[in-house]
């Protein structure tokens, strides 16, 4: 429709939607040239570069399945996707700074940048003209395996669709946008609700291969970005910057956070500068949007996930399997055409968290108001019982957050001789504050019952995150879980 307009930027690489169409035909007719057709799993490893964008359209026109591989995993782990999800092609991205995965010892067809370029060069541009439904299978996104071995989501072209049909119904995203996508794209969030529905909208996506603070400014403030996507982490770097107050943010449009809540003491240093969270909640396996907080809600709704998107629903079920009324906890359960159909060859797995009508289990928790407004409380393992009585770590985090010496936390539950748990806090202090424990749990005294109050808080250099930004709350009960502050 538009091929002279501004597809994807890159540093030192520019390609209008012509560039994009002609690279990925040819791409797709090599790909068949290697036996790759309907069905078929090409992976991709390496950073975000125009050559991941390429893959995942061109296996697209095929009918094949891409594999997005976390760039930032072991060759050990590297090694099981590839086995379990069976890729007869690795394309090794470009710019890939080798990192330990140059391909050597990894399974199937490896090919080079150098190599695909040469495939795309000699191959013809006829339009590819395969048969592509909603319901075929677009691609195996594995999680992160927070919680053991990664499983391959599948997710089918009906489900990009579908999510992104449900984006834009609350983002009014036009032709014109400019999107900076610094997330890396073999996670769902950078790939399904930045980049797509970008080229859906015949905007420009410019792909950066890890995300730099400076650089981010840079960028927002040359190509004028409109459009940006980040975990909380990202966007509280940003405003921890020097150059937060003068930077010029006056090109953007939509902030889109993910990945986890943002904490509330963040949401008004951005207001501060006139710019407004848009805070969605998902999962991969729902391609991801399953709750969204659009602009023009209430002040008093902020901080929370939001409501169904328009094409999903969202119930929250009591352990009970009740419905859970408004105020209490209850387990998140998501239905709608943008629901995965399962687990890559994992049947026993799919069926413990999808029933046979298509309502997924999240395993997260979450509390709605009378408004409908859900507000997500924690991942069911998260959760620890202290006397009895139920606690949810956000509630806790979200209230240390507030105190101006935090920078970030984190609760965990340890175990306690008389209450059988008790909540251990971990504390990132802000450059330059000091604060000691007992202030910040008297900070919590008052604000929140007794028996949430954490027993124990841990000054900690950083906490853990993997490539999503998420809190491995695992890692941290391995490293902090012990009684002693």
């Amino acid at each position: 429709m538009t091929p002279a307009r501004p597809a994807i930027g890159y540093p030192g690489i520019d390609r209008t939607y012509g560039d994009l169409y002609d690279r990925v035909t040819r791409l797709a007719h090599a790909l068949a040239g290697l036996d790759v057709g309907r069905g078929d799993r090409i992976a991709y490893l390496g950073p975000n570069h125009p050559s991941l964008v390429e893959t995942f359209l061109a296996a697209g026109l095929l009918g094949a399945v891409f594999v997005p591989l976390n760039a930032r995993l072991a060759p050990p782990e590297l090694r099981f996707v590839l086995d379990d999800s069976g890729a007869r092609v690795v394309v090794l991205g470009g710019g890939h700074d080798g990192g330990g995965h140059d391909g050597g010892g990894l399974p199937g067809r490896h090919l080079s940048q150098d190599a695909v370029e040469e495939l795309i060069a000699a191959a013809p541009a006829e339009p590819v003209d395969e048969p592509v439904s909603q319901d075929d299978l677009c691609l195996i996104m594995y999680t992160s395996g927070t919680t053991g071995r990664p499983k391959g989501a599948m997710l089918t072209h009906g489900n990009l669709i579908w999510n992104t049909v449900n984006l834009l119904v609350d983002v009014p995203l036009a032709h014109d946008e400019v999107t900076l996508v610094s997330a890396p794209l073999f996670h769902i969030a950078a790939l399904a609700q930045t980049l797509v529905p970008t080229v859906l909208k015949g905007g420009r996506a410019l792909l950066e291969p890890s995300f730099e603070v400076d650089r981010t400014f840079d960028l927002i403030e040359s190509e004028r970005v409109t459009v940006m996507f980040g975990v909380p982490s990202m966007f509280t770097a940003l405003a921890r910057s020097p150059r937060w107050a003068s930077a010029d943010l006056s090109s953007l449009r939509h902030l889109l956070c993910g990945g986890a809540p943002v904490p509330e003491p963040l949401i008004r240093t951005y207001r501060a500068r006139g710019l407004t969270f848009l805070q969605g909640y998902g999962m991969t396996e729902t391609s991801p949007g399953a709750l969204f907080l659009g602009a023009g809600h209430p002040d008093a709704k902020l901080g929370s996930a939001g409501v169904s998107c328009f094409f999903s629903d969202v119930r929250l079920v009591a352990p009970d399997g009740s419905p859970a009324a408004p105020g209490e906890p209850g387990e998140v359960y998501v239905q709608g055409p943008n629901v995965m159909p399962g687990y890559w060859r994992r049947p026993k797995e799919t069926a413990k968290v999808l029933s046979a009508d298509g309502w997924f289990r999240s395993g997260d928790i979450g509390v709605a108001d009378q408004d409908g407004y859900v507000r997500i409380s924690d991942r069911i393992s998260d959760m620890y019982i202290s006397g009895g009585e139920n606690v949810y770590p956000a509630e806790i985090e979200n209230l240390l957050y507030a105190h101006p010496a935090v920078a970030e936390c984190a609760v965990i539950g340890v175990p306690d001789e008389k209450w059988g748990e008790t909540g251990k806090a971990l504390v990132v202090l802000r450059s330059g504050a000091s604060a000691e424990s007992e202030e910040l749990l008297a900070h919590l005294d008052g604000r929140l019952a007794r028996f949430k109050i954490p027993k124990y808080l841990e000054f900690v250099p950083e906490l853990p995150r993997n490539g999503a930004g998420k809190l491995l709350k695992a890692s941290l009960r391995s490293l902090y879980g012990e009684p002693r502050s």
